[in-house]
């Protein structure tokens, strides 16, 4: 049986290590933390409480575009624990609620766009489908020019096209390529109703890949608390990885690392860390003595706020600001205030409340910035080494940043890892489109 070791337990590692234990190969997955899940991950509100409640570093959702993101959860036998919702919320300053669902009728109900800002963003998604895949440029130019060439009005761009690709790509639109931005509404909200569904975990992102789950992998084994010192090269081949001291060997070698974790753990395949920046995202969690919402989850318009997820029957809010570069020097004390200040705009509930506690989670390297020129300093899943594969959410997988990006690279990099081996297996699920 050949052997396998994954280096990182993060949703790459985690997406690597299960496609191949599932085909037959030993994996020995080492983890520096004591927990999986890498940046998609849980801990406990209050370490030394007896009865504290495990909350997700930040509000990790997907769409229904997400099939290899999907196929892992059902891999571990967790698909159940998304809950998917059909409709997004858009609510404006004042409380005026939108709902965007499927169909053109939808759309030209909402009310936070004016007639005009309608018509061009019909004609800026329709130019979408005829671009997205013919469009030789559209890793040189920035989203934001690419709308202004579309001749998409302010309120269009300000209000939808902004608000739903900052979230999803985590960058702002003058930063974020144009391609990322396209890919975004071509594979999720044009590639039909079941592409573009809301799925939100209904338990803390631990739960999904706990101990439990990898029962059903026997011929995996995570090593948790486990930092890998170094991969070993000899030659054209890497021939172990030192953990604790001790070279652990195998036939086959998957770092799934950060890129500048990568780095240093093999300096021979001259990676280049500085060429991708980071884009930060900063989740906020309140808790409130009553509801003050009953929206399951809703985009706030006009505010820095993006967006906020009904926790708990609404009285455990979550929320979420993405690119938030405006608030990493900001104190937790303001960022609380400023979330509450704006919440109270959206829900008149807030007003009232009294807020019983909160937390802040500045995550500053969150994402590597999807801009322009990026693509080509994204290295594949097979390195010059015949023996050791990349994956992250930052190898060339076709899409930015996210967590199928992440599950994606893993079974790109198991599936090199096959051919290395001599076997033919496709993992990877082709886009919906």
């Amino acid at each position: 049986m050949p052997h396998a070791i994954v280096v990182g337990g993060g949703l790459a590692g985690l997406a690597a290590a299960a496609a191949l234990g599932g085909a037959g190969f030993r994996v020995d997955l080492f983890e520096a933390r004591g927990a999986l899940g890498g940046r998609a991950s849980s801990f406990p509100l209050a370490p030394s409480g007896p009865d504290s409640g495990q909350i997700d570093n930040c509000q990790h959702v997907l769409l229904g575009c997400c099939v290899n993101l999907l196929d892992f959860y059902r891999r571990l036998g967790v698909a159940d624990r998304i809950r998917f919702h059909r409709e997004f919320y858009f609510v404006e300053p004042g409380g005026r609620v939108s709902a965007l669902g499927s169909g053109l009728l939808s759309f030209l109900r909402l009310r936070f766009l004016g007639a005009a800002d309608k018509l061009w963003l019909l004609r800026g998604l329709a130019a979408v489908r005829r671009e997205y895949e013919t469009r030789a440029d559209l890793d040189r130019i920035t989203m934001l020019d690419w709308l202004r060439e579309k001749r998409q009005t302010a309120r269009a761009i300000e209000r939808f096209w902004r608000q739903v690709l900052v979230s999803a790509v985590n960058e702002d639109l003058d930063r974020m390529a144009a391609r990322h931005g396209l890919q975004v509404f071509r594979l999720g909200l044009l590639a039909g109703s079941r592409a573009s569904e809301l799925g939100i975990p209904a338990v803390p992102l631990s739960q999904l890949y706990d101990s439990e789950r990898w029962r059903s992998f026997p011929e995996v084994s995570v090593h948790l608390r486990a930092p890998v010192e170094r991969v070993e090269i000899e030659g054209e081949k890497a021939r172990g990885v030192i953990v604790a001291g001790q070279t652990r060997a195998a036939d086959f070698y998957v770092c799934a690392a950060p890129v500048e974790r990568a780095a240093a753990l093999a300096p021979e395949l001259e990676l280049d860390p500085a060429a991708f920046e980071h884009s930060p995202i900063t989740g906020i969690h309140l808790w409130f003595d009553r509801a003050i919402m009953e929206l399951p989850q809703a985009t706030l318009l006009d505010r820095t706020i993006q967006w906020a997820f009904n926790k708990a029957g609404g009285r455990y809010v979550q929320v979420v600001v993405s690119a938030s570069r405006a608030l990493v020097e900001m104190s937790r004390a303001d960022v609380i205030a400023l979330a509450l200040r704006e919440l109270a705009e959206f829900f008149p509930r807030a007003r009232d409340a009294r807020l019983e506690k909160a937390h802040v989670v500045k995550e500053l390297r969150a994402t590597f910035s999807a801009r322009p020129g990026l693509e080509a300093f994204r290295p594949p899943a097979q390195t010059r080494l015949a023996n050791l594969f990349l994956a992250g959410d930052w190898t060339r997988t076709g899409w930015p940043a996210t967590m199928e990006s992440a599950v994606r690279s893993g079974y790109l990099a198991a599936e090199a890892v096959a051919r290395a081996a001599g076997r033919a297996e496709q993992f990877l699920i082709p886009d919906l489109a």
